[in-house]
């Protein structure tokens, strides 16, 4: 008895684990900010209270499928993954995918670093340059850790963001009720087409689709297929509550003039509600983790893609002697340096990539770059899949 409700403990520990990875993924730089969910739903008028559950619930369906996928046919590096996925179209397909996560790679962690470089930067008064470094150290360090550090800080980050989110804004929400009355007043005599608004809601969730490349590696903890399932369901709840959260917040000062010039919404909302003396260096705080934890996510994928294929071409090369015989893998100390060394260089050659990118700037990364993501994986991710559901009976046949 004991042993079974063990069991049942740890399944549900590991189905949170993986829930809180997506939220952390996807609560990155421009999230935190505020300028994203401002850009992509608040915008575009009374639509943003619906359509954040609807980006959510769509990517919910697509991580779900994935991490299934991965799970039934143990596969959890994402170029496996992939091969297995496409089938006989893998020799495209699994390469359109590593250029569209390469680009992914390039934008998302550099938006990670520019968020927390600039929000760093305004707390302490330190060089914008010399942020964006300290925050890029920090991501090099747990990165290069691996899956199982990033999911266990994975879940104590969210619990921390979750809670300081919570305090930052209900209070905010609560005070600025009046004004979010009057913003949706305003809204519906104003407000953009439906079209528009779910066109930007469904961009929003269909760049967020390349994250399926960091969920995978995250399926082999799953004690059963189905568990993915339930953790997705369970990120989603988690992620669409949060957004609704957020964009409510941004209502009570979306109408303020002061709202064209700032590229931190989140900010100006805390500055012009309650409890600005606290709450500023609270929120700052979240951006920051926030920000680190996409980037840490990202990485830490990117640098078991690339370790466990370069192990793969040295232990291939080793058992190919003359005689034609196979040797045994050899687990001797100085194979795990090496490796450990290819990790290290790897994600400081990723972070470095990132490091550049981040000079361009929040805003240009947020509204440009990522309806770019959005466009390349349509074609990569949206339509395979969609095919695959149908001709394989949701992965039964």
């Amino acid at each position: 008895m004991n042993k079974k409700s063990s069991a049942g403990t740890g399944t549900y520990s590991i189905i949170f684990g993986v829930a809180f990875v997506w939220f952390t993924t996807h609560f990155g730089g421009g999230f935190a900010s505020g300028a994203q969910i401002y850009s992509y739903y608040v915008r575009f008028g009374i639509w943003c209270l619906i359509m954040p559950a609807l980006a959510m619930l769509y990517n919910g369906i697509f991580f779900a499928y994935g991490m299934r996928f991965a799970r039934k046919h143990e596969v959890y590096d994402y170029r496996s993954y992939n091969n297995a996925f496409y089938g006989k179209f893998a020799p495209v397909f699994s390469n359109l995918f590593e250029v569209l996560y390469i680009c992914v790679m390039c934008v998302a962690p550099a938006v990670a670093f520019a968020t927390g470089g600039a929000t760093l930067s305004t707390l302490t008064g330190l060089p914008y340059l010399l942020c964006t470094l300290i925050i890029g150290i920090f991501i090099f360090i747990v990165a290069i850790f691996g899956t199982d550090l990033v999911r266990r800080v994975a879940s104590v980050l969210s619990i921390c963001i979750i809670a300081g989110l919570l305090i930052v804004y209900i209070p905010n929400i609560i005070h600025g009720w009046s004004a979010i009355r009057a913003t949706a007043q305003q809204m519906t005599t104003s407000t953009q087409p439906f079209g528009k608004a779910l066109y930007s809601a469904f961009l929003y969730g269909t760049f967020q689709l390349a994250n399926i490349a960091v969920f995978v590696q995250h399926a082999k903890v799953f004690k059963k297929p189905g568990d993915a399932v339930k953790s997705m369901g369970l990120g989603f709840l988690i992620n669409a509550l949060m957004m609704t959260m957020v964009c409510l917040g941004i209502m009570t000062v979306s109408t303020s003039p002061d709202m064209a010039g700032t590229s931190v919404p989140t900010l100006l909302m805390v500055q012009k509600g309650i409890g600005k003396g606290f709450m500023t260096p609270l929120i700052s705080i979240l951006i920051i983790l926030g920000a680190v934890s996409t980037a840490v996510n990202m990485v830490a994928a990117m640098v078991k893609r690339v370790s466990d294929g370069l192990k793969k071409r040295i232990l291939s090369g080793k058992n190919d002697v003359s005689d034609g015989t196979p040797k045994a893998e050899t687990p001797d100390i100085n194979t795990r340096k090496r490796i450990s060394s290819r990790e290290i260089i790897i994600a400081l050659i990723c972070c470095l990539i990132d490091f550049g990118i981040a000079q361009f700037g929040l805003l240009t990364l947020i509204q440009k770059a990522y309806s770019f993501l959005a466009y390349l994986a349509i074609p990569v991710i949206l339509v395979p899949y969609i095919i695959h559901m149908i001709v394989t009976r949701m992965d039964s046949k």
